[in-house]
């Protein structure tokens, strides 16, 4: 879920999600035992919550600072990384909790 919200932070979160599901899909049906329902789970939040980590992170992110530059308030990429990147961290974190709540800690998981 880090790695991919990671690098969803550094390119635009639509193409990257759409490269990861078949790769996800493989590696549910790749015999090592990893189900797929917390991994395509741990795709979406990391996608999703990466993408705000900085200005090139989502589509929404660059239309909304082409509005504010319209209005004349220019967001540029630092200021929007100084903003982005702990609020990126703290949902990640909400979100890696839930995780281990939800899919890790109270089920045993069987593959299949």
């Amino acid at each position: 879920m880090w790695v991919c919200a990671i690098v969803s932070a550094l390119i635009d979160n639509i193409p990257f999600t759409q490269t990861m599901i078949p790769i996800v899909v493989k590696l549910s049906q790749s015999g090592l035992g990893l189900p797929l329902q917390p991994l395509v789970w741990s795709l979406a939040f990391g996608a999703c919550l990466g993408g705000n980590g900085t200005l090139i992170g989502a589509s929404a992110n660059v239309v909304a600072a082409g509005i504010s530059e319209q209005q004349g308030y220019p967001i540029s990429f630092i200021y929007f990384f100084k903003m982005g990147a702990p609020c990126m961290v703290v949902s990640m974190l909400v979100a890696t909790i839930y995780m281990l709540f939800l899919h890790v800690w109270p089920f045993q998981w069987v593959a299949g």
